[in-house]
């Protein structure tokens, strides 16, 4: 048997965010009450940033037949694939807000929207995910979010 570790490098921000990406950051908080979320009252706004300067933006969609509602993420990056198909990700940023407050940790992305970043990836290639709190800001790679990828090519 062979151990082996599994290391990732992220950074965290304490109350604020990294400035390069504040624009991004502000139209997050902006889509946020966009959501469709009566069911969780767990609203969430990503915004993407695109090479060619668009900001695309997503919002969750709940339904009450609960598998067919989608992701704040999904919604945005597969918008961005269909309108904007040759246009590379920079930078996701993502934020929620549950029942109206904002929760003081940041909000991870679900393992689906994960896999959906790691096809995005394939296509466009790694790009900067900001996951937004009150408190704590975290920015990372989005293939460090999901090591062991599902790819069957």
């Amino acid at each position: 048997m062979e151990k082996k570790e599994l290391k990732i490098d992220y950074h965290v921000y304490r109350k604020t965010y990294p400035e390069k990406y504040g624009d991004l950051c502000r139209k997050v908080f902006e889509v946020i009450p966009h959501a469709y979320s009566v069911y969780s009252g767990f609203s969430v706004g990503a915004a993407l940033l695109l090479d060619n300067g668009v900001v695309v933006t997503g919002t969750n969609q709940e339904n009450a037949a609960y598998p067919s509602g989608i992701c704040a993420e999904r919604t945005a990056l597969f918008y961005a694939g269909s309108r904007y198909p040759e246009a590379r990700v920079e930078a996701l940023a993502i934020a929620a807000f549950d029942k109206g407050v904002q929760p003081e940790h940041f909000v991870a992305p679900c393992g689906a929207c994960r896999q959906v970043m790691a096809e995005t990836i394939k296509r466009t290639g790694d790009f900067d995910v900001i996951m937004l709190g009150g408190e704590e800001t975290v920015m990372l790679k989005a293939s460090a979010l999901l090591p062991f990828v599902f790819d069957l090519l």
